[in-house]
């Protein structure tokens, strides 16, 4: 690749799906030149000869007079001369463009798997579509969203059912809901750039992707069954203006119990046939494509905005001397007749009829009047059309809220005057027959505003489906998946199946609560978003929007929870029940995504503030909990990627109470940290997975050291914080040390014991560790102590530990207990009898009597005499080399890099008291599932080696045994 292949024009990157621009990138790209010369490793030197080998291909190559830049050769050839060269890169403009940051340039995908490449050099910026404002972009869809259906064909019929006074209570309530929802979704939607998905983007983010798909889906399924509700409205409104289209008998109603003068109703099958070759219609539209949608969108609202006038000068303008239609014009008398409630029985028309099956209530009637405020999300779902989103969203939205709010108050006062009840009942397009001019303006008004919103349900729905599926978290919605351009006809037609099955129901009355529903648990979730946020107060937390609190978010969520019980407890069960089985369904299906969502922010937060409350006084003995640090390192060599042995995983499970609990597998690798850190990494990914496939709760580190001593030195000070630092490290004994001639291997063994009962640590020494049960494996037996000396029951917690496991559940405890005479036998028991009870643990106490462990108590008659006399044979000539060596070198007695004394009767009573223990295990606990031991402390000045004898002879024929040190404190307590 030479310079002139990166002197091409504009066409050379290639486009992928979505027409966004890609420039492929090679060995020779300006920015992987620019970031190898960031190689922590390489001199000055090197980098200022291998790294800017291209030009620039714009005129930005050239200095301010037109002049080529200063080119200095190098080994590589000639390159460019930077004045930031210090820092090791170019400059940030030069190499990343600012522009890119603020997403100028080439967007990202917004899937946060996404693991596309897209070169952050090559190819011009792709023009962006034309951008609208504040007014067009949020305020004309909100306003147009809002105000629908339900003000025209239903509001008057709330005023007359619930009166004045309940509905401006109805009205506040449902204001204040929307407008503290605007003030979240204000607060959330500054705080960052803003890609498709609307709400559910918003709450993802927010609240972790589990939340957001359950919510998001939710709310899709909100609009597209409010796209038959518009659907229905229009369908009604123009069968109610011309009853001659329809196909079905109309039927005559009561009025308060009495026979009055029929009524015009419209057929539920009529409904049905033409809401279906409505739905088919609009959906043929939204096919076509959105750019038609959105060019005849803002010609919707001029009969909106028309209709509304002329239902003003109407109110105005009505007749006072005609009582017998019902329109008395503003009047007082009805103004005081229409202020209290009577609420009542209605038929399926909402005709009232004392017979009638339906009752309404305040709570019905919020649920029928709630879809009238809905619509704030209409701006938030254009966000990738805005200008500048984190003005327009704002203003827009709750300039919306405030209108329509302020319209709906006033409206209740007027409409609450100009009729009396009976005309408020029973006349549903009242609206219509108050209106200025002609009556048909409105009903031509409502037609078209229906359809224009239902028209934006079923074009923004399958958007928000698929903007749900191109995240990939929810495989089952991979069918729906487009890319960024492309319409979502698949998502579409799904939709527009769901709507076509709402129209079916044919009921206006029982689709609107199911809406209601919905849109007050997307609500409640941009609330609970902001919520949380607004309480973690994290640094990235910085929104533009500044009224906002978390009081009034959380008030927000409480009202939206409120409202949805107040309209149905069944519909509100049934719709929690929906979002919490897709939340399950996505945690257990889903793809995992880190959106760095609140949710992470809070348990951190409560981590930290835990830690804190926790302090660094030691944890009393009733809420001490065991954390293991397991040293991963093994005594020889593993096969190739396997990060340590296959058991440690398993008994560290052992060590916690049904697995619950910390463990930390702590590894070391020798070297200099700056070559290894990249191994170091990779060594940590594979503990890390280890980890996760043996299902053990628990966290990788490796740590890199000049040898194995420093580094785990440096782990048993430092690893961990405050109260949380690992109390017992757990090693795997080193049975192969001597089969395999490891003379380094006693010294490091010593090291680990005298590091940790230095740092106050509990040790856990593992011999059988091959041995070792999984989960599976059931075991039988007895689980066996062997308590010589106090360790703070430490051992007996452990055999607690070990009986909640699967593996040992069937296994009983045996304590033994060493008597030096038989006259201390019984008084030993009955202690050790009593302690166990006030401990709460079932155990079987046994005392072995040992009169006398002197050396010179004989010749022992079993099978351990031979390996006693070969570790005795081997322990004399390894000291006689000691004492060769010193006499050599005219130095003290040295082993292990160290002075040492070593009185050889000692060794050989250190060898003989192994022996014997050893022998009573064998005797006593050949048939037990696990055995557990006092570990011997390494004693001062003697060799390691002497030490490792000692060891061998102790774990002699033991298939699986446990060597237990305690450490200064107590892990069990007497008292509750």
């Amino acid at each position: 690749m030479n310079t002139d292949d990166l002197e091409g024009g504009e066409d050379d990157g290639y486009h992928a799906q979505g027409n966004r621009k890609y420039s492929p990138v090679g060995a020779q790209d300006r920015a992987v030149l620019e970031m190898a010369s960031m190689d922590p490793g390489s001199s000055a030197t090197a980098s200022q000869s291998s790294i800017r080998k291209v030009r620039a291909r714009t005129q930005g190559s050239m200095d301010s007079d037109g002049k080529a830049p200063d080119v200095v050769g190098g080994d590589n050839g000639p390159h460019r001369e930077h004045k930031l060269e210090l820092f090791g890169f170019d400059s940030l403009v030069n190499i990343l463009g600012l522009k890119s940051m603020t997403q100028e340039q080439v967007l990202a995908p917004s899937s946060p798997r996404d693991n596309e490449v897209v070169s952050i050099t090559g190819g011009d910026p792709t023009p962006s579509g034309v951008k609208m404002g504040t007014m067009m972009g949020v305020f004309v869809p909100c306003l147009q969203s809002i105000l629908g259906i339900i003000y025209y064909i239903r509001f008057s019929w709330i005023i007359g059912m619930g009166g004045i006074a309940d509905s401006l209570l109805l009205v506040s309530l449902c204001g204040l809901c929307t407008f503290l929802t605007g003030l979240s979704l204000s607060a959330i939607a500054t705080n960052g750039a803003m890609k498709g998905g609307g709400p559910y983007y918003l709450i993802g983010r927010a609240l972790g992707p589990e939340v957001g798909v359950s919510i998001g889906l939710c709310f899709f399924l909100g609009n597209a069954v409010a796209a038959a509700l518009y659907v229905l409205g229009a369908v009604e409104t123009f069968l109610k203006a011309l009853p001659s289209a329809g196909f079905f008998t109309e039927t005559s109603t009561k009025v308060n119990g009495s026979v009055s003068k029929p009524i015009q109703t419209i057929s539920t099958h009529d409904l049905q046939i033409y809401g279906l070759v409505v739905t088919v219609i609009l959906c043929i539209i939204v096919f076509g494509g959105v750019k038609m949608i959105n060019r005849v969108a803002p010609v919707f609202l001029i009969p909106v905005l028309l209709s509304v006038l002329c239902i003003f000068i109407g109110i105005f303008m009505a007749k006072k001397d005609d009582p017998d239609t019902g329109i008395t014009g503003l009047s007082a008398d009805s103004f005081k007749d229409n202020w209290d409630s009577m609420y009542q029985n209605t038929n399926s028309d909402g005709i009232p009829d004392r017979d009638g099956k339906v009752y309404w209530n305040f709570n019905a009637l919020v649920g029928l009047f709630f879809p009238a405020v809905t619509g704030i999300m209409a701006g938030s779902n254009r966000s990738a059309s805005l200008k500048d989103t984190q003005r327009s969203i704002p203003v827009g939205t709750l300039s919306a809220t405030l209108v329509t709010t302020l319209l709906y108050l006033v409206s209740v006062f007027l409409f609450g005057a100009v009729a009396n009840r009976e005309k408020l009942l029973t006349d549903r397009l009242l609206t219509a027959t108050i209106a200025w001019p002609f009556p048909v303006v409105i009903r031509v008004g409502i037609i078209l505003s229906t359809l224009g919103a239902a028209l934006q349900s079923l074009t923004g729905a399958p958007r928000l489906l698929a903007a749900i599926a191109n995240d990939d978290i929810l495989p089952v919605l991979n069918c729906f998946r487009v890319a960024d351009t492309s319409e979502p006809h698949i998502a579409t037609f799904f939709t527009t199946v769901i709507c076509m099955g709402c129209v079916v129901i044919g009921n206006l009355d029982l689709i609107t609560p199911t809406v209601t529903m919905f849109f007050l648990l997307c609500y409640s979730g941009v609330n609970l978003s902001c919520f949380l946020l607004d309480l973690l107060d994290a640094p990235s937390w910085r929104p533009r929007w500044k009224f906002h609190h978390w009081l009034l978010s959380l008030l927000g969520a409480l009202l939206c929870v409120v409202i949805m019980f107040l309209i149905s407890w069944l519909f509100t069960v049934v719709s929690l029940a929906l979002a919490s089985l897709i939340y399950y369904y996505v945690s257990i299906k889903g793809k995992a995504g880190d959106w760095g969502d609140g949710f992470k922010s809070a348990y951190f937060q409560l981590a930290l503030r835990s830690l804190r409350s926790l302090g660094a006084k030691q944890v009393h003995p009733k809420n001490w909990y065991p954390i293991p640090l397991i040293f991963c390192r093994p005594w020889g060599k593993l096969p190739e990627n396997v990060p340590c042995h296959p058991k440690l995983a398993d008994f560290a499970n052992c060590m916690k109470k049904k697995g619950r609990g910390m463990s930390i597998f702590v590894n070391i690798l020798d070297g200099d940290y700056h070559e290894c850190a990249e191994d170091a990494k990779e060594a940590c990914k594979q503990l890390d997975t280890y980890i996760n496939y043996k299902n053990c709760e628990g966290v990788a580190e490796i740590v890199v050291a000049t040898n194995m001593t420093e580094g785990f030195r440096g782990i048993v000070q430092t690893m961990g914080l405050g109260n949380l630092k690992p109390n017992i490290v757990v090693v795997r004994y080193p049975e192969i040390w001597r089969r395999e001639n490891l003379k380094e291997i006693p010294t490091r063994f010593v090291g680990i014991i005298n590091d940790c009962m230095v740092a106050n640590k509990a040790v856990v020494i593992v011999k059988g560790l091959d041995e070792w049960p999984n989960e599976y494996q059931r075991q039988y037996g007895s689980i066996d102590l062997y308590w010589i000396v106090r360790d703070g029951g430490l051992m007996l917690l452990l055999s607690q530990l070990l009986l909640t496991k699967e593996s040992f559940e069937s296994c009983k405890i045996q304590v033994f207990c060493i008597a030096e005479e038989d006259s201390d036998a019984e008084s030993l028991k009955a202690d050790v009898k009593k302690f166990l009870y006030d401990l709460r643990l079932q155990a079987e106490v046994i005392v072995i009597t040992i009169k006398s462990w002197d050396v010179e108590g004989g010749s022992q008659q079993d099978d351990s005499i031979e390996a006693f006399n070969d570790a005795r044979k081997r322990v004399a000539s390894y000291l006689a080399e000691l004492k060769e060596a010193a006499k050599r070198e005219g130095t003290p007695l040295m082993a292990d890099g160290k002075a040492v004394v070593v009185d050889e009767q000692q060794v050989e009573k250190f060898l003989y008291t192994t022996l014997k223990l050893n022998t009573t295990i064998l005797r006593y606990s050949r048939m037990a599932a696990v055995v557990l031991v006092s570990l011997p402390p390494p004693p001062i000045n003697h060799p390691a080696y002497c030490y490792m004898e000692y060891m061998d002879l102790l774990v002699g024929n033991v298939q699986r045994l446990l060597m237990v040190r305690g450490y200064r404190r107590d892990v069990v307590t007497l008292f509750t």
